[in-house]
């Protein structure tokens, strides 16, 4: 178990940059190049002890492994050739998406802001 977490780790680097940008292709004539927004993660653990016996439980051994990983990717445009060069278009529809988390923390954080002060204020 250990050497597979070891090996999933030495491997996430190249995942990284392979995802993140897609292979260029080419729409009616114009050259782009997809762009995503990618998070992952992995974990795995195991264990081993012994259970005192109970009223509801009886004593013995128990030993157990597992593990597991989930990941995403968001497009969030692409680059793409033109006659001005090479440009970044926005997928608006995915930056408004992925922003929802950050807009909201930052709202919520003024908002405790604001009502500390006004507390302070108060006394």
């Amino acid at each position: 178990m250990t050497k597979l977490i070891e090996n999933l780790a030495d491997s996430v680097p190249r995942w990284g940059a392979k995802v993140a940008y897609g292979e260029k292709t080419t729409i009616d004539g114009r050259e782009f190049v997809p762009v995503a927004l990618v998070a992952f993660g992995f974990g795995g653990g195991e264990g081993s002890g012994d259970m005192p016996e109970t009223e509801k439980t009886p004593g013995g051994r128990g030993e157990g492994s597992g593990g597991g990983g989930g990941g995403y990717a968001v497009p969030i445009g692409a680059y793409i050739a033109g006659p001005d060069g090479l440009r970044f278009r926005p997928n608006t529809i995915a930056l408004a998406v992925a922003a929802v988390p950050l807009v909201s923390a930052i709202g919520a954080g003024l908002a405790m802001i604001i009502g500390a002060s006004r507390f302070t204020r108060a006394r």
